[in-house]
Formats: structure tokens, sequence, C-alpha cells
């Protein structure tokens, strides 16, 4: 697998980078990982990297966003935050990753079984952990299908909250960002929601894409 060079990284549009991620998690669940020689990876990007997407994630030790999408170094720029949520330095990063080094697609990516969106559902308060889940409370407040056992004892209802989670992480980009959504508006980018089932490892996106222009 050849290390992503300015040049290849230009040809790349927002739904190719789409198809190299799924294309990827379909590696991974099949277990067919391609053979990459990371250390040379290292050194070919030394001088540079030009990363084809920014890909937010959780901080679960089980969502790994190179190793769920088979990506090598320089290929993607990997947020990490409990609950993947947003705040003005991952906003200031995805500017980075999109406006100055050149990344085509922004993925905010939950997960299955999330223990900060069951924290938030269970209205946990503990240190500084208190202020994240508040940034994810209002995606509990939002899911108005379940009217008992509005907790994380109820795994339906949780991952139902995951997936307004990100919905809201990806409205709160282009709500907050002008930068991100200028160039959405352009067609230079694009930005999806997704979920990865950390028992099958699939990584299902979601159908509202969007992409200006593309």
């Amino acid at each position: 697998m050849k290390t992503l060079t300015k040049e290849m990284q230009t040809a790349i549009t927002p739904l190719m980078a789409l198809e190299l991620l799924k294309d990827g998690n379909k590696r991974f669940v099949n277990n067919l990982k391609v053979n990459r020689n990371l250390l040379q990876q290292a050194n070919d990007t030394s001088d540079g990297q030009h990363p084809f997407a920014v890909i937010l994630s959780c901080i679960d030790s089980r969502t790994s966003a190179e190793l769920i999408f088979d990506q090598g170094l320089g290929d993607i720029f990997s947020v990490r935050i409990a609950g993947n949520i947003i705040n003005e330095d991952i906003l200031g990063s995805m500017e980075f990753g999109c406006k100055v080094a050149g990344s085509k697609i922004i993925v905010v990516l939950g997960h299955t079984k999330c223990g900060a969106v069951k924290g938030a559902c269970d209205h946990v308060e503990m240190g500084n952990l208190t202020s994240l889940l508040s940034k994810i409370r209002p995606a509990v407040d939002d899911e108005l299908t379940t009217a008992e056992n509005r907790n994380s004892s109820n795994n339906e209802f949780v991952e139902k909250v995951a997936v307004i989670n990100v919905q809201r992480t990806v409205k709160s980009i282009l709500q907050r960002s002008p930068i991100l959504k200028e160039m959405i508006e352009k067609g230079e980018i694009g930005i999806v929601g997704g979920t990865h089932d950390i028992t099958t490892g699939q990584v299902t996106f979601f159908d509202d894409i969007i992409i200006s222009n593309a």
C-alpha cells in the first residue's frame, strides 16, 4: 500500500474518500488487512503528511479508527474523545486537517455500548466528567420514543441516544465552524456520521452524507 502523497490526496474527492473508508472497514471485518511497511510509511511521511480523512471517534479502546478502517501511517487524522463530542479545540483540529492539510472528508463515528452515552443516560456526575457528559445530555433529551427505563439498563435506548448524539455533533460542526461549512458548500470536503458495532466490527454510515456539488 503506497503512502499518500500530496498529488494522491488532491486527486481524492469526498465521495472517493468515503469509499476508501468503506473498503477499509470491509477488509477489517473480513480480517483481510492490507500488508503495509509501517516503518517505510514513517520514513515517507517524515517531511510531510497528507491524510485524506478526519475521523472524530470515541476513546473506547475497541474503536481505533486506524484499525477498523484498515489505514496506515499518514492516511487519516484521528480525533478521539469520550462520547465523540465536539468542542473548540476539536473544531480547530478539524479546520487544520481540512483547510490546511487537505483532508477530504470528516467522519463523526459513534459506537455501540458506549460508556459515555450510558453515563449521560444515567445522569452521572463525577469531577470533570460531569462537564463532558453534559454535552451528550441533549441527545438523551432528544430521544422521545422511549417512555420507560430511560437509562443504561435499556440497551435499545442507549443505542438510539448514541445515534442522535452523532447526528447532533455533525450539525454542531456545521453550525460552529464557518470554515468547514464553506468548504462543504464548495464541495471541497464532505461530512458524514456513522456508528461502529464493537461486536462485529462493522461501520454503518448514515445515509445523509453532506457533500455539495459532488
